[in-house]
């Protein structure tokens, strides 16, 4: 039996508790502006008997495509009170409006302006997902540090009305429990978001074909290295300048092919001269919709990020595609890598390490197909889809079982959160 049939199987035992009869769950997920990707996920949620609405800062045509209620919600990516006040009340109205039984938000900003907005509807559960600690705890800015205690002081504040908190790796979850940033709610261990491995494969198989692309991108028969991710400092996009160009001094035939968007990403972006500078061997081609085709292209996969990741979903992909990876040793990346046994591992901001292990992998590639071999074995055994939706949707049964037998209009104190929080060991292990 499927994962996805088993999350079907459990649906019925929520929904006619005591015999009594109600309708499938309603689950409200809100998200940033990459929220279309968790569309796959959402999808089988409502396979396995949910009802789904979305709402973000995204664009609604994949949703809308999806077939999947899409309420879009502006909120500022960068800090910006205003924009917070007015999303904060938006999110409060939505939710007044549909009046879910769950909450699910994605995003470091949005997991402390759900729960306040949700505070008033003691119905409606709120389950917050920690993907990454972010731009706030990867960025040594002055700015950054002075928010850091502040964000901490909301953390805490927002703890109070969030049932159960998620966490995608278990560095940050330490970090949670070790600054008090997490109570009576439950906190559980789910690793990453959920690779659609069939839907993958799919793409992959009726994209561009490599020879198609190499002759788009005028790669013609060189090796490949490629990056995808936000073409920002925080994710490393310099250091892996650097290596590019010490990789270049001894390989002359290699090229770089840097995937993503720089244009969106503010003042962290590095600049098009930055990137100029290493032209011929360094190719930025923006943000593609046919990565999956375009990792067929990649002799060695680099994730030179300084940041602090949930389980980067490039990363993943890159895995499922077998591609020989390099990435920093920094948390979500080691969820991923294991060193020298499914790829390598090295110091954020060591272009020097970084360029030698990807000339490794370049001249033995006996050794990195089996590194990428057993990197997908990996992603296709704990981070496939239908696993990680079993594990939310258990979540969320549990969640909707508490709220029945305490009473939905139980006050907040006297629900038993305890009871009510899955077992870490089972989620995530």
């Amino acid at each position: 039996m499927s994962k996805v049939a088993t999350v079907r199987s459990t649906l019925p035992m929520s929904a006619c508790l005591d015999g009594q009869h109600m309708k499938a769950p309603h689950l409200l997920c809100i998200g940033g502006v990459d929220h279309s990707f968790r569309i796959p996920f959402l999808l089988a949620l409502r396979d396995g008997g949910f009802r789904i609405s979305a709402a973000g800062a995204g664009d609604p045509s994949p949703f809308q495509q999806a077939g999947i209620h899409y309420h879009p919600i502006h909120f500022a990516r960068f800090v910006d009170p205003l924009s917070d006040w007015a999303a904060l009340k938006a999110i409060s109205n939505l939710i007044a409006d549909l009046r879910p039984n769950l909450v699910q938000c994605f995003d470091t900003k949005l997991n402390v302006l759900v729960p306040f907005a949700a505070r008033g509807h003691a119905d409606v559960k709120v389950v917050s997902t920690i993907n990454g600690l972010g731009w706030l705890y990867s960025c040594s800015s002055p700015m950054a540090l002075a928010l850091r205690p502040v964000y901490r002081t909301l953390q805490r504040l927002a703890d109070r009305w969030t049932a159960v908190t998620v966490f995608q790796n278990r560095d940050d979850q330490a970090f949670f429990v070790r600054h008090r940033m997490v109570g009576r709610g439950g906190n559980v261990l789910i690793p990453g978001s959920g690779i659609d491995i069939e839907r993958f494969e799919r793409a992959a198989a009726t994209g561009p074909s490599p020879a198609e692309l190499r002759r788009t991108l005028g790669l013609g028969t060189s090796e490949v290295v490629m990056t995808v991710t936000r073409m920002t400092r925080q994710k490393g996009i310099p250091a892996l300048l650097e290596a590019a160009a010490l990789v270049h001094q001894r390989r002359p035939g290699v090229r770089f092919v840097l995937v993503g968007p720089r244009e969106s990403e503010g003042p962290f972006a590095v600049t098009q001269a930055e990137i100029d500078r290493h032209a011929p061997y360094v190719l930025a081609i923006g943000p593609r919709s046919d990565v999956p085709a375009l990792l067929r292209v990649a002799d060695v996969f680099a994730f030179p990020t300084e940041y602090f990741e949930g389980v980067p979903r490039a990363l993943l992909e890159a895995a499922l595609a077998a591609c020989p990876i390099v990435a920093t040793r920094m948390p979500g990346c080691t969820d991923v890598v294991q060193d020298d046994w499914s790829g390598f591992l090295v110091p954020p901001r060591n272009p020097r390490l970084m360029a030698e292990r990807i000339i490794d992998l370049l001249r033995d590639r006996i050794a990195a197909a089996a590194l990428g071999r057993r990197a997908a074995q990996l992603v296709r055994t704990d981070f496939n889809l239908e696993v990680t939706v079993a594990r939310y949707a258990a979540v969320y049964d549990n969640l909707v079982r508490c709220s029945t037998r305490n009473g939905s209009s139980a006050p907040e104190s006297t629900l038993e959160h305890e009871s009510c929080a899955p077992n870490v060991t089972q989620l995530g292990d």
